[in-house]
């Protein structure tokens, strides 16, 4: 059994914490401590709606390839002998309240995470982890700024995950980026983009120490102080603090 929603010290049954709370306790451990013990939640972001429609179309490109058991031109390009991986839990794993999942035992943390897609090499049956951006920038994309660190993270948690359930993972991921053309002379009823395949070859190892950190701060009876550089606590602290004049 397991639980969701507010952390309650003590209890038998596995906490569910999904893999974007854990960013959050990354980000600031105020929020996160707010967010978990007291569901104080930060303000919603607004949804990328054509994002979303640029996964989903890739998904469904990708689906075509992985009922044919067939590799898809872009996993061609990488030089990969692999093909979109075929499994009875695909749409668990996708599911953003599911995904992949498993029982941390030292924290008793019900991990989980929905994962864009995944592949296989058919050489080394290593599940291959696959994340799908999308973008509108003049700049050739690149996870090596802005919300790289995060997207890097979030690569090396998912693998955790499958790892979790008992699968081999390669430890390199890759990101089908996608970056909207917006020179174009006329719109036609379409949109463009260039699409870069970005390698990344992470590493785990921070992970079980992070969540041991995360058991500690849910234990503890003291709210934390905010991140320096939050800007939803450096928000409400001006707000205060101009209340008071």
């Amino acid at each position: 059994m397991s639980y969701k929603g507010k952390y309650i010290t003590g209890k038998a049954d596995a906490y569910q914490i999904s893999r974007s709370k854990i960013d959050y306790f990354i980000q600031c451990e105020r929020c996160f401590y707010l967010d978990r013990k007291f569901a104080i939640r930060r303000p919603g972001m607004i949804p990328f709606n054509l994002n979303i429609a640029v996964d989903n179309l890739l998904k469904n490109e990708f689906d075509t390839y992985r009922e044919k058991a067939e590799s898809h031109p872009y996993i061609k390009q990488l030089g990969l002998n692999a093909i979109p991986f075929k499994h009875e839990n695909m749409d668990r794993w996708r599911d953003n309240f599911t995904g992949v999942s498993f029982v941390h035992e030292p924290t008793n943390f019900h991990l989980f995470g929905a994962v864009d897609d995944i592949w296989i090499d058919l050489d080394t049956e290593e599940l291959i982890v696959v994340d799908y951006k999308a973008t509108s920038k003049k700049d050739e994309v690149t996870i090596e700024s802005g919300w790289g660190s995060a997207y890097k993270r979030q690569m090396e948690f998912y693998r955790f995950l499958l790892m979790g359930e008992g699968f081999k993972v390669s430890d390199t991921a890759y990101f089908v980026y996608c970056n909207g053309i917006k020179d174009k002379v006329t719109f036609d009823e379409k949109l463009e983009f260039k699409v870069s395949l970005i390698p990344y070859k992470g590493n785990t190892d921070w992970i079980e120490p992070k969540l041991m950190e995360i058991h500690t701060l849910l234990n503890q009876e003291a709210t934390p102080k905010p991140a320096e550089d939050c800007e939803h606590c450096n928000y409400l602290k001006a707000r205060y603090n101009q209340s008071k004049k």
